[in-house]
């Protein structure tokens, strides 16, 4: 799994982070080729505290909307789907991403 953002934080930074209300967050994107569409998930983004999870979901959207929506039928579902999604700031994964950490530094620290 990787996160996109946690580049030189210290495992406490990180821990703090998430206390101040920092989150994970994944963002999907769809594209279609002539008939086929495809709807995939980005790697987890962290989204500190005072961050807009909508501004780095554009990053997927825009895409999204020149590309998604080509295949018929399912290029405009997976499309609206997608920008829905996005737009609500992506999806949450802060307490799985949480637990796969706590796994990784057992024993060691707590990100709880």
């Amino acid at each position: 799994m990787k996160i996109v953002g946690i580049k030189n934080l210290s495992v406490e930074q990180l821990k703090s982070e998430l206390q101040r209300g920092g989150k994970f967050v994944i963002y999907q994107y769809s594209f279609s080729v002539i008939i086929m569409s495809f709807k995939r998930s980005s790697n987890v983004h962290l989204i500190k505290y005072g961050e807009s999870s909508f501004a780095k979901g554009l990053l997927y959207t825009l895409p999204t909307l020149l590309l998604g929506w080509w295949g018929i039928p399912w290029g405009p579902i997976y499309t609206v789907s997608t920008v829905i999604s996005n737009s609500r700031g992506g999806k949450d994964v802060t307490e799985e991403v949480k637990q796969s950490l706590n796994a990784f530094y057992e024993g060691v620290t707590t990100f709880s």
